[in-house]
């Protein structure tokens, strides 16, 4: 996909036509799909040749990302963000697990303090002794992580303060909205990208985020659930979104209460939910032109 991006920057700008098939399941017919790829394997031959097939017949309609705006830079920046809260959480994980195993005389000190409480004391600590001694070794270890630790969060806390103003310039409506935030409102504007109108509807939007519902039926009930496919960061940007209006919202609040009367299991709610935040979401996302107004009712 990077590779994609750098080359269609250049080739639009020299007003060459780009159109991008979905999936590469999707460039094959149910008929080919079967002999060139679940038989044979995965070859970037047939795919080349099953994209440019479908863009020929008519099939693959998409317009890519044009990568060339506000959303670009908010999309480098967040790659970065989340490589340190990546890096954050093994650390702590490394951190806590190297607590377990060393020397009681240095775990049972530390396994019961709270994170931030851990974090502090062992990064102000200054390990005495012999580093062939375990004890030694075992506070040198952790104090190293510690400092790691609060290295990496500082640079999230950079970051939080590079992204925040970005994405509400970028799209001050949608950072509006109840339970979205700069994280989540960023994650859906790299989803959607620079050029949102590529999005047809907001049933296509829906489709991207995989919070479109598809038939499931069981026997005599019938049930839905959500399209798996899609950009599944959108999801959970959706469902962060959900489950902080399901504890904040009161209109969400008293949705989940009918729906619950009615017989509705939490994961449907939620299903519904994510749905209709992702229509919401596609309303307010900047530069989209409407031949109407966003349906007023709210979950």
């Amino acid at each position: 996909m990077a590779l994609l991006g750098g080359l269609t920057r250049p080739l639009t700008d020299a007003s060459a036509v780009f159109v991008e098939p979905s999936t590469v399941g999707q460039c094959h017919s149910a008929r080919d799909r079967p002999g060139s790829r679940d038989l044979n394997g995965k070859s970037d031959s047939v795919d080349a040749y099953a994209a440019a097939t479908a863009v020929l017949s008519g099939r693959a309609t998409g317009t890519p990302k044009s990568r060339d705006g506000i959303v670009e830079a908010i999309r480098a920046l967040r790659a970065v963000r989340k490589s340190a809260v990546k890096a954050r959480t093994q650390t702590m994980n490394q951190l806590r697990s190297l607590i377990v195993t060393a020397p009681s005389i240095v775990r049972d000190k530390l396994r019961a303090l709270p994170t931030s409480v851990l974090v502090d004391t062992l990064a102000r600590s200054r390990p005495t002794g012999e580093l062939h001694d375990p004890a030694c070794a075992a506070r040198t270890a952790l104090r190293r992580l510690a400092r790691r630790y609060l290295q990496l969060s500082d640079e999230i806390k950079e970051a939080d303060a590079e992204i925040g103003p970005l994405v509400t310039n970028a799209a001050p409506r949608l950072v509006a909205l109840p339970g979205v935030g700069p994280e989540t409102a960023g994650q859906l504007l790299e989803t959607a990208g620079d050029n949102p109108d590529r999005l047809a509807s907001e049933a296509a939007f829906a489709h991207l985020c995989a919070a479109a519902p598809v038939s499931a039926p069981s026997g005599r009930t019938d049930r839905h659930r959500l399209n798996r496919a899609g950009d599944r960061h959108a999801n959970a940007a959706l469902h962060t979104i959900v489950i902080v209006r399901m504890k904040c919202d009161p209109r969400t609040r008293e949705y989940v209460a009918r729906r619950t009367a009615q017989g509705l299991t939490k994961k449907d709610i939620i299903r519904c939910l994510k749905r209709f935040v992702a229509r919401e979401i596609y309303h307010h996302l900047p530069r989209v032109t409407h031949a109407t107004e966003p349906h007023p009712q709210t979950a």
